[in-house]
């Protein structure tokens, strides 16, 4: 089976990322040039594109980064009896 190559898929402009994801273009282009998203200069003269599976996975980044912040605050939330349970304490330190 071939490789795949960095263009196959579909490319989105900036301006429909930066809608499907309520931020501004400039911000856009700021997450590709971070490497958040992956996206080229194409055609002549040259425009951004942004490769659609990119947003997918971006997406699902900020889904999981959200998941462990709400564990983390979760756990720093709860108290000790709830996570130790209340009995002797066997062996301290």
């Amino acid at each position: 089976m071939p490789e795949p190559t960095a263009f196959e898929g579909r490319h989105l402009a900036p301006a429909d990322v930066a809608d499907a994801l309520a931020i501004s273009v400039d911000e856009v282009i700021a997450l590709v040039l971070d490497g958040r998203l992956r996206g080229a200069r194409l055609g002549s003269p040259a425009q951004w594109r942004i490769d659609e599976r990119s947003v997918v996975d971006y997406l699902d980044d900020q889904a999981e980064e959200a998941r462990r912040m709400a564990l983390w605050r979760q756990s720093n939330a709860a108290s000790f009896p709830e996570l130790w349970g209340q009995g002797p304490v066997r062996s301290p330190d």
